[in-house]
């Protein structure tokens, strides 16, 4: 087999030699050197080892080059070697382009010019990107085949779980000529049917079937931990970074797909250290592999059902009847969108009706009619990114304005957004349609409009989802978990607690079992306070476990 590559691409003659120079002494030996003085001839020769079935390894490239500069070169070079490391050679002055260009080609790494002595400054930046490359399966996916109703609210759901999954995968209409052969080879199964790459068939299979038939962890690798982490929503990735980078044997159980709410979003511009805004699933991916590098264990399409206390330990147990004990529980379940009371509403979910972003459908909505229920920052994100695609995005308040809950940057984006219109002080009343929604109705005190619409994105307000819980922790009336000073406030001090005692600040009223993010009673709400709320709860896990 020829080496793979790695690629310096530089217009300066002496600075592209001086790159390659410095990669040939340490690693000429088991990898081939290629330098190139512009990005199109660095493509061009990109292209030309794709033709010759050759790898490579990692990609390094000048910023400020002319016809093409290197954030540009990289994005391009995507399309040929995705798994290739992608290293950004920028001078001092140019390092915001670099952090934008994090966002932009999801950069590996950035290298100040001038990187002399290279031992110190070049030889570790390139060992870690080589080492990284090596452990990457670059086995090209396979794709999956879809074939289901267009409105049909489980294909829907199926669809969007593998998009979730960053899984590629080809819909086909049951009715078109590919998808009906595909249905009478398998025998007319109930739909939607999964044949995978390998022509093994799946018939409207639940979440975890299809999670198991992708290669998601689906069964935990034994039975007890040092910390489990209910949930894989922000808080609960950040939990799982932390926990096991600082030594805690940690399994994450998600019921649905690494990210929760946050991992659907289209943009999230406000989080720390994105200043271009990264995607909901960009964020997710990125917390998935750092939990799994550290050496987190991630169990998808797995639910848990109760959680108990048997002596020292906290037992979970998961929809399929396998438990799990360990030290200590992080409750990071996150909420769910409330559900619109309205006439026919319900009779379209998934046919025309979406509980959140919903991202795998706003290509569908190319020259429609859209609405978009709510007045917080999700809504926000979804309306803007709809408005590129449909030819008009309603946006329906109930209040008299977005000021109230929307954060001031989106506010301004929709009001410069011209095929956007927000409706206040009204609310959708009723939902009509046959085999799909086809027109909504929204009301105010002064009267009613009738608009054709077929999408409805809904936003309204959250809900824990903690019934689950039972009697187990306690819980405010609107079923969000109580921690800290909320259960001395509330007159619920646990039993055993002294009375001079107070507790931490997302310690719940069982010792041992810590809430973080959305679920807990007063959090914040927001991308940056879960995450937050998992990295605390990580370090009151480790107290509580000296005190033990």
């Amino acid at each position: 087999m020829p080496k793979p590559v790695l690629l310096t691409v530089d217009d300066d003659p002496g600075v592209s030699r001086a790159v390659a120079r410095d990669l040939r002494r340490r690693y000429a030996e088991s990898y081939r050197i290629v330098r190139a003085e512009s990005g199109p001839q660095a493509l061009d020769a990109l292209s030309e080892l794709r033709l010759r079935g050759e790898d490579t390894a990692v990609l390094l490239a000048d910023y400020r080059m002319p016809e093409m500069n290197g954030v540009e070169f990289l994005e391009h070079a995507m399309d040929l070697y995705p798994y290739a490391r992608r290293v950004l050679l920028t001078a001092y002055a140019d390092t915001d382009a670099a952090i934008r260009a994090i966002n932009v080609v999801d950069l590996d790494h950035y290298l100040l010019k001038p990187w002399d002595p290279p031992d110190e400054k070049f030889y570790p930046v390139i060992d870690t990107q080589l080492d990284a490359w090596a452990r990457t399966d670059r086995r090209p996916p396979r794709e999956l085949r879809v074939v289901g109703h267009r409105w049909s609210a489980r294909c829907y759901e199926v669809r969007d779980f593998l998009a979730r999954h960053q899984v590629p995968y080809h819909w086909l209409m049951d009715g078109d000529p590919e998808g009906a052969e595909l249905v009478a080879a398998a025998g007319s199964p109930e739909l939607p049917l999964i044949v995978t790459a390998d022509g093994n068939t799946l018939c409207a299979p639940s979440d975890a079937e299809l999670a198991s038939a992708i290669g998601l962890s689906t069964t935990p690798s034994t039975g007890f931990y040092d910390l489990i982490v209910v949930g894989g929503g922000p808080s609960g990735l950040g939990a799982a970074v932390y926990g096991a980078s600082e030594g805690l044997n940690t399994v994450v159980v998600e019921r649905r797909a690494l990210g929760g709410q946050a991992g659907q979003s289209s943009r999230i511009e406000n989080y720390l250290g994105f200043p271009d805004g990264v995607t909901g699933a960009q964020l997710a991916e990125r917390a998935r592999r750092q939990a799994d590098r550290f050496g987190a264990e991630l169990l998808q399409a797995g639910e848990v059902t109760a959680l108990e206390a048997r002596g020292t330990a906290r037992v979970a147990r998961l929809s399929d009847g396998t438990e799990i004990a360990a030290h200590a529980v992080i409750l990071a379940t996150g909420v769910s969108y409330r559900r619109l009371n309205a006439g026919g509403v319900d009779d379209f979910v998934g046919r025309g009706v979406y509980y959140g972003a919903a991202l795998t459908e706003a290509p569908s909505c190319a020259d429609e009619e859209v609405a978009v229920v709510g007045g917080a920052n999700s809504a926000g994100q979804a309306a803007v990114h709809l408005a590129k695609y449909a030819k008009k995005v309603h946006i329906i308040v109930r209040a008299d304005g977005l000021e109230r809950s929307m954060s001031h940057y989106l506010i301004e984006q929709i009001a410069e957004t011209p095929n956007i219109e927000v409706h206040t002080g009204k609310t959708v009343c009723a939902a009509e349609g046959a085999d799909r929604l086809e027109r909504l109705t929204f009301a105010w005190p002064g009267g009613k409009k009738t608009i054709d619409a077929h999408w409805l994105f809904v936003f309204i307000g959250a809900e824990p989802g903690t019934d689950w819980l039972g009697g187990f922790v306690e819980r405010d009336p609107r079923g969000y978990v109580l921690t800290g000073p909320d259960l001395v406030a509330g007159g619920r001090r646990p039993a055993g607690w002294p009375l001079v005692r107070q507790p931490y600040h997302l310690e719940t009223s069982v010792p041992g079992v810590f809430a973080a993010g959305d679920v807990r009673a007063e959090s914040m709400k927001r991308v940056a306070s879960a995450v937050g709320d998992g990295a605390m709860a990580v370090a009151l896990v480790h107290r509580y476990l000296e005190q033990a």
